[in-house]
């Protein structure tokens, strides 16, 4: 009676260890909140029946690894906004030791460098309508970038093709987003490289999602690794058209499926590797991948994706059937980067600086009409810079009364110059000239005085009485027409 006893501890005790292997401890010490979206009932452009399945799927997958989930589906942009305000809601009750994931199935745009997700009833006549119309991508960040937090967790499945004719401007795909730039201990997943197209795929879920199905629920993944597995899963079953990206600022590790120690330290793993370039140079590039074969070389340049690594690869395998896709994947990366710079720096000269290396990109049009909009904004500035000197100009000048202030150069704005006449006009330091004690007593020397009344040697002293009230009669004369302003010049004029 003893053995079967035993063996049926032993078979509870194995069962036990499989179940600890496959439940999510960290969720025990941690508090796990997620919002699942879906959407799919889109009601002026045809449906995407997968994002519904990918809704599905997460949800499923999200519950299964110890999240507490939300899931809404075919939101309108107040219901968006509304479940989004909510989610955040509970993640603040939940408290810092809360891990925060969103995921979005349907489709984003990208407008003048800014990303939107879209509710089910955008109906855009024009691009200006979709700040509108549309959700931020940033005000969603924002939100729960607020919140203090262990982790927050973005996968976004929303890269697919612009189906609104009126947005024929748009930018393909969505523009990058730096999670360094924000609050720290954020993580972000695009099912897609920046500026390019996700596809729905042939199956029930998209390409992006299927492989997140598979590989998340390896136990005892970082996140980061869960995520390179990903990117290579998604590039071979789309032939290399497809291949995921994101940007991490993580500062604990995370496991789906596993233990998760908020002590430490997250892998350096994909961290915002498209931005920062990776650690590794183009030369050390070259010495890892030279004499690998270019399977194993693609895969590892692939699971890394940064700019040094694609292009050691298109140097060393110029022959293989893969490189030409790589290399439009490598320029497009550096488009993209050249775009990331120019809106953050949102200045004439960094939209210039685009447009001279773009000039015809699906990009270049923004950038023009996004110039347009930099110079109208400084239009008024000029002004402003120009009249700045002028009262010191004045002030600086109280030694010569006849003296004219120099007029500052004409500016381009031709509203410029009656403003600073009027301003040199009226400034005080105009009327402190005219008040001051040294300008009022405009008195000529005693040598000036004298030489004006002395009379010529020669001529009799009559002749001089005769001069005398000669000038006496002018003056008065002169005297009674300027005002008497005169009376007291002792003949001198």
């Amino acid at each position: 009676m003893r053995r079967p006893a035993f063996s049926s501890l032993l078979l509870a005790s194995g069962i036990l260890a499989l179940a600890q292997a496959l439940t999510p401890t960290g969720a025990a010490a941690e508090a796990r909140l997620a919002l699942v979206i879906g959407q799919s009932a889109y009601r002026t452009v045809p449906a995407l029946p997968n994002a519904a399945n990918d809704a599905k799927g997460m949800t499923e997958l999200l519950g299964n690894a110890g999240f507490t989930v939300t899931t809404a589906a075919n939101l309108a942009q107040s219901e968006m906004r509304a479940a989004i305000s909510d989610f955040a809601g509970k993640v603040s009750a939940s408290g810092a030791d809360t891990v925060a994931l969103v995921f979005y199935a349907g489709h984003g745009l990208q407008i003048d460098g800014e990303n939107y997700l879209v509710p089910v009833d955008l109906d855009p006549k024009r691009e200006a309508d979709i700040p509108l119309q549309g959700v931020r991508l940033n005000d969603m960040l924002n939100t729960l970038g607020a919140l203090p937090t262990r982790a927050r967790i973005f996968m976004l499945d929303a890269c697919r093709n612009n189906p609104f004719p009126a947005l024929s401007g748009a930018g393909h795909g969505l523009a990058i987003v730096d999670t360094k730039a924000g609050a720290p201990g954020s993580f972000i997943s695009y099912s897609t490289s920046p500026g390019a197209e996700a596809e729905d795929g042939n199956g029930i879920d998209s390409p992006y999602t299927a492989a997140v199905l598979t590989v998340a629920k390896q136990p005892n993944l970082p996140i980061e690794e869960v995520f390179k597995r990903i990117r290579v899963a998604v590039a071979q079953s789309t032939d290399g058209r497809q291949i995921p990206w994101e940007s991490s600022s993580l500062t604990t590790d995370f496991k789906f499926f596993g233990e998760s120690s908020g002590s430490t330290p997250a892998l350096p793993g994909a961290s915002a590797m498209a931005l920062a370039g990776g650690t590794r140079s183009l030369e050390d590039w070259r010495k890892e991948l030279r004499g690998k074969p270019a399977m194993a070389a693609y895969e590892l340049v692939i699971t890394e994706d940064t700019v040094e690594a694609y292009q050691a690869y298109i140097e060393l395998y110029a022959q293989d059937a893969r490189t030409p896709r790589l290399r439009t994947v490598l320029e497009r990366r550096r488009q993209m980067l050249a775009w990331e710079r120019a809106t953050a720096i949102n200045t004439r000269a960094s939209f210039e600086a685009y447009l001279a290396n773009w000039d015809n990109s699906d990009l270049a049009a923004t950038a023009r009409r996004l110039l347009l909009r930099v110079q109208n904004r400084n239009y008024g500035q000029p002004v402003a810079a120009a009249a700045t000197p002028v009262p010191v100009a004045v002030a600086m000048a109280p030694t010569c009364p006849c003296s004219t202030p120099t007029p500052p150069a004409t500016p381009a704005n031709p509203s410029v110059p009656p403003i600073i006449k009027k301003r040199v006009d009226d400034t005080p330091p105009k009327r402190k000239v005219v008040e001051t004690p040294p300008k009022r007593r405009p008195a000529p020397p005693p040598e000036e005085v004298i030489y004006e009344r002395a009379p010529p040697p020669g001529p009799p002293p009559g002749a001089v009485m005769q001069g005398i009230g000669i000038g006496v009669g002018i003056g008065l004369g002169m005297g009674g027409g300027r005002g008497g302003d005169y009376h007291n010049g002792r003949g001198r004029y």
